[in-house]
């Protein structure tokens, strides 16, 4: 099907058919079964609320579709962190960011951290891995990373081009995000020609960055990533009719953080209707293209016959704001950034099932072991998901207990002005910042408020009260906060130290230059008094 285009519609209904025709999903294995193989394809910025309803009547996700018919849609899955790197570092770890020290774009695992794969491959797996991985330290912009260490500094500059939407190509042309149509190429050719060979089970990894925004050069030297592109295609696949125009405070009643987050990203400025619309259509259309790799893959299993034998996981490292909170990005605990698609097909899992229980990434760590039934370590932050996969609930219950009610998430990088942690219990949603008492929190009934508009912290003290309680027995924030906060104020130092005498030069010329050029000495000062 590889050479045809992504998995149209024809293809799936062929999929389909062939599915109910004798490569369902097996009951669970057990005892001396073969283990099976597992492949996880992993997006970049994918909003998981578009994966059930009513998220998903925007937009056309057909191999989604096809993974909810045949497995299991988790309805509360969230990232550890609403940013790249640290989100994956938690994932290809299993512990909490403040565990790996994971604080921004720049800070991951270490090169040679043990991860979920290595020890697949360690006991017999064969493994194989295409495109992002972005889990280590080292990478990203310079800009990223100045940015992330100087939020604590009294200014406020622009840090991103204004979001804008751009259309390429024409209505057959579906490969846009080359880059990861060749990397999808890699990883079909890898099915069809090594795993269909092998006698061990294989564990295959493929990153996508779509549906990331693209590089803006428009915004000067140094730029960020504010270009919804797509083709005409993917424009298709979207309801605009269905596109929710979300709503906005004013940015006088903003909350401080969220203020901070709106002008870094460059979204203070006045944005019409028809330009949200944009973005946000233009937004799912790249969704659509993400999902069409997906679907190459299914169908290589599927061609191969290996689908039958192979547990299929998607996910996000985070989702995308969309101008949702007049935001675009990630670095956000709103549900756009935070809440990711986590979907799993496959033997032994149950079919059309929809879990409500709240999981985060941390998970797919214990879980990947416990497919390749390895013993999973204790100290891990996260818990499998196996027993709430499998058609009946596991005898054994976990030596830790059984898994937290809560998750987790947390966030010290660029575009915030505050370290924040997020607790997600029942219908309520908790924010904490910095040392829980100088930034005022915010708490969200989400099954009341789903678009979180309403901050009820000051209505609800005894229940804000409580999940303070149950956050600090998880996370000593404050302690963290301030651990951070010195950790910023070192690395800068040492950068600056590094560039001598060009420090001044290079400083005024990242990607807040357009601000910054207009008063670089109050702006140098601001730091000096800081530092």
């Amino acid at each position: 099907m590889r050479g045809s285009g992504p998995l149209g519609r024809a293809g799936l209904a062929l999929l389909l058919m062939a599915a109910g025709a004798g490569a369902k999903p097996r009951p669970a294995a057990t005892g001396d079964q073969p283990r099976s193989n597992v492949v996880l394809v992993a997006c970049d910025s994918l909003d998981g609320r578009l994966t059930f309803f009513p998220g998903n009547q925007t937009v056309d996700l057909p191999s989604i579709s096809f993974m909810k018919r045949h497995g299991t849609v988790f309805l509360n899955a969230y990232t550890n962190s609403p940013i790249c790197c640290p989100s994956r570092a938690a994932m290809w770890s299993g512990l909490f960011t403040h565990l790996t020290e994971s604080w921004n774009n720049f800070k991951g695992l270490d090169p040679d951290y043990v991860t979920w794969m290595d020890l697949m491959e360690k006991h017999g797996y064969c493994a194989q891995k295409f495109g992002k991985l972005d889990l280590t330290s080292g990478h990203h912009s310079v800009s990223n990373r100045v940015e992330a260490w100087t939020r604590d500094v009294d200014f406020l500059l622009r840090q991103e081009g204004r979001p804008m939407v751009k259309l390429t190509g024409h209505r057959k042309h579906v490969r846009v995000m080359e880059a990861d149509w060749q990397n999808t190429d890699k990883a079909v050719n890898w099915i069809k020609e090594e795993a269909v060979n092998l006698t061990q089970p294989f564990i295959l990894y493929l990153g996508l960055n779509l549906p990331h925004p693209y590089p803006s050069p428009y915004a000067g030297e140094n730029f960020g990533s504010s270009t919804f592109l797509t083709s005409p295609y993917w424009l298709q696949k979207v309801n605009y009719e269905a596109i929710k125009i979300p709503k906005w405070s004013s940015l006088s009643e903003m909350h401080p953080v969220d203020y901070y987050s709106s002008y870094t990203k460059n979204c203070t400025g006045q944005f019409t209707k028809e330009e949200v619309r944009n973005i946000r259509a233009f937004y799912y259309a790249m969704c659509a293209e993400t999902d069409a790799m997906l679907g190459e893959i299914i169908s290589a299993l599927q061609d191969t016959g290996l689908l039958g034998k192979t547990i299929v996981i998607f996910t996000a490292d985070h989702g995308e704001l969309a101008m949702e909170h007049r935001q675009f990005y990630k670095m956000s605990m709103y549900e756009g950034s935070s809440h990711v698609p986590l979907l799993v097909m496959g033997p032994g899992v149950r079919e059309q099932q929809q879990i409500p229980n709240i999981v985060s990434l941390v998970d797919i760590y214990p879980t990947m072991l416990d497919i390749a039934r390895i013993p999973v370590p204790q100290n891990l932050s996260g818990y499998s998901l196996i027993p709430l996969l499998r058609e009946k609930a596991e005898s054994k219950v976990s030596p830790r207990g059984p898994r937290p009610s809560w998750v987790l998430s947390e966030f010290h990088g660029c575009n915030v002005n505050s370290s924040m942690y997020m607790l997600r219990t029942g219908k309520w949603k908790y924010i904490a910042y910095s040392d829980g008492s100088s930034v005022p929190p915010q708490l969200f009934d989400l099954n009341a408020d789903p678009d979180e508009l309403t901050n009820v912290a000051i209505t609800f003290p005894v229940i804000v009260h409580s999940l303070d309680k149950i956050l600090r027995s998880i996370v000593n924030y404050p302690k963290v906060s301030s651990s951070v906060q010195e950790y910023n104020k070192q690395q800068f130092i040492s950068w600056k130290q590094s560039l001598g005498h060009n420090y001044s030069s290079v400083i005024a010329h990242l990607r807040w230059h357009e601000d910054w050029l207009k008063s670089p000495k109050k702006y140098e000062n601001a730091i000096d008094k800081w530092l």
